[in-house]
């Protein structure tokens, strides 16, 4: 194939993926922001510099969210950001759903700091160290815990391409969001087909989303449908591939892969 075809077809597998991706079914914003967070550990912690006045200053830092999505802190008071949020408890926390792609979920958490009491302590404690169990040094006498009350929660995706979207959430409207119940089961699910079932999932991606790929790569999933890396002729991009239904177990997750490889097949055959 000459270059002027390459090019042809290589334009042309990216006006498939732009049409397919903007009508791709998938959770409601406030819903999969409010997943990702969730189910997220590290991001970057904004305050305003006590020590460059005038300035912010960024620290990265492990978090947790509770039942309420608010992301829980284990700080020292030892620490510059510690000292800023004593003075300013303003700040910001960023988090990137991938920190390798840029033109994916990017949230950023605009609250202020509320330091745990003693009589909340332990229950805190719990739910941190849930996600962070090996985080002994939380009982170090120099730390505690502190929570970032949400003011405003917003989103960017797909930075600097036609699919680019953003929005913006009152705390009202994060708090009463739900946190999708099939994501949690994202990495056994996604390990097992990766390593067991490549072709498999190669086989659907292309028969759901009418995309040729060489290859496909399964990253989430939650109970609308999964996303994907994939690639063909060197390229490499993500999609949306949605369930024909709800899943509303994890068990329901294997019929309906069941089900779309089924139907990949016959079409094949």
């Amino acid at each position: 194939m000459n270059s002027f075809s390459q090019n042809d077809a290589a334009d042309e597998v990216s006006q498939l993926i732009k049409a397919h991706q903007e009508k791709a079914t998938r959770l409601p914003w406030i819903e999969e922001v409010k997943t990702i967070l969730n189910h997220n550990i590290r991001g970057m912690l904004s305050t305003f510099s006590q020590k460059h006045e005038g300035y912010p200053s960024g620290s990265m830092v492990d978090f947790a969210c509770d039942d309420k999505g608010s992301p829980i802190l284990a700080v020292s008071n030892l620490a510059n950001h510690t000292k800023d949020l004593l003075v300013n408890p303003k700040c910001s926390l960023l988090i990137a759903k991938d920190s390798e792609d840029r033109t994916d979920i990017i949230i950023t958490l605009h609250g202020d700091a509320v330091f745990v009491l003693e009589n909340e302590r332990d229950a805190v404690r719990t739910t941190y160290m849930a996600r962070h169990p090996d985080a002994s040094w939380v009982d170090f006498d120099d730390f505690l815990f502190l929570r970032i009350e949400p003011k405003v929660v917003s989103f960017v995706y797909g930075v600097a391409t036609s699919l680019f979207q953003s929005g913006e959430f009152t705390n009202n409207e994060f708090r009463e969001a739900k946190v999708d119940q099939i994501y949690q089961f994202s990495k056994p699910i996604t390990s097992h087909m990766n390593k067991d079932h490549a072709n498999d999932t190669k086989l659907i991606v292309q028969h759901s989303t009418s995309i040729p790929v060489d290859f496909a790569y399964m990253l989430d999933v939650d109970s609308l449908g999964f996303n994907v890396k994939a690639g063909y002729q060197e390229k490499n991009f993500k999609l949306r591939v949605a369930f024909p239904r709800h899943a509303k177990e994890r068990k329901d997750v294997k019929t309906l892969i069941i089900e779309m490889l089924q139907a990949a097949k016959s079409r094949v055959d």
